[in-house]
């Protein structure tokens, strides 16, 4: 630790974390401190309407070697916003707000939802959910901690 960032813990470029509140206890992450906002795999997206609310519920293979296994979420939709992957290409893509978990600690981040079934991790860590939080060791990985068995938390 710098004395400009005292108290920040130090991740690697990849991690563990989970959505709680979408029902996600663990996921792999890529740090991306390139990304403005936070990714997660997502398919067969629906948006509707709920009690006077807009809705979005979607699936997701939370764990990459068991594509057998999906996950039904559901969250408030808070937009819908056209952003631009490192490739230059624009996707119009919904955005929910929902708590993320990582090094002990809980907060809340905003997360666009995208079909990353071709990519190594389901979700990707931008830099708005990091800042003012953690510093990132691009040399390492799993500082945080591993999840072994994470099938198990699944049920599989």
């Amino acid at each position: 630790m710098t004395p400009e960032t005292p108290g920040r813990t130090v991740i690697g470029w990849r991690e563990w974390v989970a959505l709680p509140e979408l029902g996600l206890p663990a996921l792999k992450a890529k740090v991306d401190t390139g990304a403005r906002t936070s990714a997660l795999h997502a398919f067969r997206v629906e948006t509707f309407e709920e009690a006077g609310r807009r809705r979005v519920r979607f699936w997701l293979h939370p764990l990459r070697r068991k594509k057998q296994l999906e996950v039904c979420c559901q969250a408030d939709l808070l937009d819908r916003r056209t952003v631009s992957d490192s490739g230059g290409h624009r996707e119009k893509r919904c955005v929910i707000r929902t708590p993320v978990e990582l090094a002990g600690e809980r907060w809340e981040i905003e997360i666009t939802l995208t079909n990353r079934d071709s990519m190594l991790f389901p979700m990707l860590l931008g830099r708005k959910a990091l800042e003012e939080r953690f510093l990132v060791d691009a040399a390492e990985s799993y500082l945080t901690g591993r999840v072994k068995s994470a099938g198990r938390l699944y049920g599989t």
